[in-house]
């Protein structure tokens, strides 16, 4: 099962990214509603990404952030001086049992428990 994190979802808009689209039709693909926040909520977001961005999240199941994610997502960002979002992405991975799908593994290489994969490295 895995949790897609917004950079993948906006790569996956560039052509030489397009194989990444093909994650969002399988099954058991979920995104966290922060990340709908900052992928939609670029300031200079074109109506074109606009809609193909809310194309991905019409068929993808989006997860609410819950009062059991903000809690781990508090204990994760005091321990590893996260950023508001990845906090929040981190511990919902954490506590749907998911793996994360990032490019930036690099944000969250010090959360031990946290079952990272990048696609697009996997890709080359």
């Amino acid at each position: 099962m895995k949790l897609i994190d917004s950079n993948i979802i906006i790569y996956s808009a560039k052509e030489e990214y397009a194989f990444l689209k093909g994650l969002f039709k399988e099954e058991n693909v979920f995104v966290s509603e922060i990340t709908r926040l900052e992928v939609l909520g670029f300031h200079r977001i074109t109506e074109e990404q606009q809609e193909y961005f809310n194309s991905i999240f019409s068929i993808v199941n989006i997860l609410q952030i819950s009062p059991g994610i903000i809690e781990a997502a508090i204990k994760l960002r005091r321990a590893h001086n996260l950023s508001v979002g990845d906090s929040i992405i981190s511990a919902t991975a954490n506590v749907h049992d998911l793996t994360l799908y990032t490019n930036n593994v690099d944000d969250f290489k010090n959360i031990l428990d946290l079952k990272i994969f990048n696609p697009i490295k996997a890709n080359k």
